[in-house]
């Protein structure tokens, strides 16, 4: 007994500074956040001035707001069908037996989007969709579909679907490579029994695969959905929550207010619903995932 407890102290004491780490790096400034959005105060002032309830309801009240949460769910659902289910389906074709021994490039290819720091992409996609000399104009043109060239970034309408490609383009490798990671840790007698039994590749993929890779299913949602939420530089570089405040969300809202405005207490309420936000879907995804439980 008594070595029992010396091993558990011991063990304490090892992850005791990975504790006080996470407290005070993760825990401690979402408690000071949500302390600071109950104060009016801003960046040249020492003294607080304590409102309560008053930046939520300001909040909850601003059409703005309800913009960028509009925009934010747009990024989260189109991430998910593009960047989950695009990329599982892209690294099940990878896996296949006619595709595998071209693996190492593709993986290349699709990753390196991932690794290019995001203001160089926002810059070189606003050339690509410049109206006067972009690609994207330059090739509709060239086929002869003249009418739907357009300035993509200039139109409220068109402008946020604009930058969540951008999003798409950089980063569904990198979820692709998530998914060849867990499918290849599946063992291949589960597909040559599937085989014998006459299962077509279609098949296998929903009978065996996602079984399989539920979890890193689960693992790329959570990802997918608190990166759609917390997203800020693609918005900042391209549009910076233009037109108008058509391509506003809720990081580039709360900048705005922080550092434009100056008004910390309304950014500190505009993170802790952002924080709010991404724990309680965090926490669905989880309970539907059914984390942690073994595949049957």
């Amino acid at each position: 007994m008594k070595e029992t407890y010396q091993n558990g102290r011991t063990a304490f004491l090892f992850i005791l500074p990975a504790l006080l780490l996470i407290l005070f790096i993760v825990f401690l400034p979402i408690v000071l956040n949500l302390y600071n959005s109950f104060f009016r105060w801003n960046s040249f002032e020492a003294g607080k001035t304590f409102v309560g309830f008053e930046y939520y309801v300001r909040l909850f009240k601003d059409p703005v707001f309800f913009t960028a949460l509009k925009n934010n769910s747009l990024y989260a659902i189109i991430s998910l069908i593009c960047q989950v289910g695009g990329g599982m389906i892209i690294a099940a074709i990878l896996e296949d037996k006619l595709i595998r021994r071209f693996q190492p490039f593709f993986r290349t290819v699709f990753f390196i989007p991932s690794v290019i720091s995001i203001a160089v992409v926002g810059l070189m996609w606003q050339l690509i969709y410049n109206p006067e000399i972009g690609l994207v104009n330059g090739v509709l043109n060239a086929i002869g579909q003249s009418e739907w060239a357009h300035s993509w970034l200039g139109d409220s309408k068109t402008a946020i679907y604009a930058v969540v490609a951008v999003s798409q383009w950089q980063y569904t490798g990198y979820m692709t490579m998530l998914f060849l990671i867990a499918m290849q840790k599946i063992p291949m007698e589960y597909y040559e029994a599937a085989m014998i039994d006459g299962a077509s590749k279609i098949n296998s993929f929903f009978h065996i695969t996602l079984p399989q890779i539920k979890e890193m299913i689960l693992v790329g949602s959570v990802i997918t959905v608190i990166g759609a939420f917390k997203v800020f530089d693609e918005v900042y570089v391209m549009t910076f929550g233009g037109p108008g405040r058509s391509t506003e969300v809720l990081g580039t809202m709360l900048y705005r207010s922080a550092f434009r405005n100056d008004e910390m207490g309304y950014a500190s309420t505009i993170g802790t619903i952002i924080f709010i936000i991404t724990l309680i879907l965090s926490l669905i995804q989880m309970k539907l995932g059914k984390s942690g439980q073994e595949v049957e």
